[in-house]
């Protein structure tokens, strides 16, 4: 019974009138941006509280919504919190069979442990710091290389193995859309990866009118057969490659479609590749015979976590381990880098729940939101870790809890503060609230899929007080320039509300 008067309670604090505890100018002012044509039409979620918690105006603040990459502050907020901040992983190369002069008897086997930070990135704002950015994705590999001429390796007398094991087999997100599985966004997701499992295709112009583009894939292992059937056309015609890249599913076969005008800059695509650890395997591959480290066999892949069990019980001959996992929130939260994402959420499933997939680590959140949040487990339900799948949904009020809690927690500061962006710095809020009262006083993330657009976080005052605020569109019919921009505006008006209210 003190159950359900608590939750009674609490529902009916969430549906109390709009704007209940903010004077009533403020609350109209609010209500006619959510009403005025077309807004009107789409669906608002929104959610506006104090340092305390206490609701200063609401709009379907309990109802379920697609929150889009808003998601991502779930996975890493409860990744924050568990983990410590210099938490790292290991990647380690094992001989399955001995070394005898200089040659390892058998397989050689690169074993991921979920590290998605092989690959060209930087971890702060600030790219001036030293050891923040990684320019060269082989870097670490060639360390593993570097490593095993050291020990004496000189030849492989087996196969080259990628194995991902460390998390289940599936690679796919089963919600993910067909034709989103072609792009970086939705990577597989295994133990072994390289180049956030994606290959990056460069196209611009070709030298005259008629002619193909010109295409050049990075890192290009000789694996990939990408088909050019493009064109290029006058200046100031239609450029639409970008929009018209294939793959056949499940292989390497790759082509490209469309024209691109002979004034056309040119641009970077960064294309998925069906089996990560394989194609980890292929980049290990040629930093060995770099090296100087010859394969006699050729290179594979498995998820059979009971292929290798016992050669990975002995020790590496070699190991690198990854950036901590400050480095991986940050592109989660500041660029919105979804394999990060569903790494971390594999993580959480593998450290703290049964085992590694997309089932334990969405377990694991739940368990989290409702045991360590406080958070009702009727205002959440999630599907993955990036938002790319339609299937999640979070209420407004549960993602200002999560924000609530996060920012008392200790690992604050070091863990998830730094990944937020930061309103007119750079990230993606780099040109958001520019020129307002709020432009340097917004650490948010955004969110956008179709027909959504979301932006969940916190705003500072110049006294000293910091609001919590979670604003969802769903089923708007607006082109996304469009709505970020009346999110903005809504956001932006809630801070003068509460700047006026002591």
């Amino acid at each position: 019974m003190h159950r359900l008067i608590a939750a009674l309670f609490f529902l009916t604090t969430l549906a109390a009138p709009l704007g209940a505890q903010l004077p009533r100018k403020a609350s109209r002012s609010l209500d006619s941006l959510l009403d005025s044509p077309p807004f009107n039409r789409n669906l608002w979620g929104v959610a506006l509280t104090d340092e305390k918690g206490r609701l200063l105006f609401g709009r379907n603040a309990d109802r379920l919504f697609i929150p889009a990459s808003n998601t991502k502050l779930v996975v890493s907020a409860v990744a924050a919190a568990l983990f410590d901040p210099g938490w790292t992983v290991a990647t380690s190369v094992y001989g399955a069979g001995p070394l005898t002069e200089g040659r390892v008897e058998g397989d050689l086997v690169l074993y991921g442990r979920g590290d998605p930070t092989f690959g060209r990135r930087c971890y702060s704002t600030d790219t001036t710091l030293a050891d923040v950015c990684d320019r060269d994705a082989f870097t670490r590999l060639r360390n593993l290389a570097d490593t095993l001429r050291v020990r004496g390796v000189r030849s492989i007398r087996g196969d080259l193995i990628g194995d991902g094991s460390w998390f289940d087999g599936e690679l796919i997100h089963h919600d993910w859309e067909n034709y989103d599985l072609n792009w970086w966004f939705a990577a597989p997701v295994s133990g072994l990866g390289f180049n956030d499992n994606s290959v990056d295709i460069t196209w611009k112009a070709g030298p005259d009118v008629d002619a193909p583009a010109e295409l050049a894939l990075d890192p290009d292992l000789g694996d990939v057969f990408l088909e050019n059937r493009t064109r290029t056309v006058a200046p100031g015609g239609q450029t639409d490659i970008a929009d018209r890249m294939y793959r056949a599913p499940g292989t390497l076969h790759l082509w490209a479609e469309g024209t691109v005008a002979a004034d056309s800059r040119g641009r970077t695509e960064s294309f998925a590749l069906p089996d990560p650890n394989l194609f980890a395997a292929r980049a290990f591959r040629r930093v060995l015979a770099e090296a100087g480290i010859s394969v006699l066999g050729t290179t594979r892949s498995t998820t059979d976590s009971l292929r290798f069990r016992t050669v990975r019980s002995g020790p590496p001959l070699a190991e690198t381990r990854s950036r901590p996992l400050r480095d991986w929130i940050f592109p989660i939260l500041n660029t919105s880098q979804n394999l990060y994402a569903e790494t971390l959420l594999k993580q959480l499933g593998r450290q703290f729940g049964a085992g590694g997939s997309w089932n334990e680590g969405i377990a694991v959140e739940r368990r989290f939101l409702i045991d360590s949040a406080g958070i009702d487990s009727t205002l959440f339900a999630l599907s993955d870790g990036s938002g790319l799948s339609a299937a999640n949904l979070v209420a407004p009020a549960a993602f200002t809890s999560l924000l609530r809690y996060i920012r008392t927690h200790p690992h604050y500061a070091a863990n998830f503060e730094a990944g937020l962006p930061l309103s007119g710095n750079t990230g993606s809020l780099k040109n958001r609230f520019v020129g307002t009262a709020l432009e340097g006083r917004v650490r948010a993330k955004g969110g956008s899929i179709s027909r959504v657009n979301t932006l969940s976080g916190y705003f500072d005052l110049p006294d000293g007080r910091t609001f919590i605020f979670s604003v969802q569109a769903n089923h708007h019919a607006q082109g996304g320039r469009i709505m970020i921009a009346q999110i903005d505006s809504i956001v932006v008006a809630m801070a003068r509300a509460v700047a006026r209210r002591r």
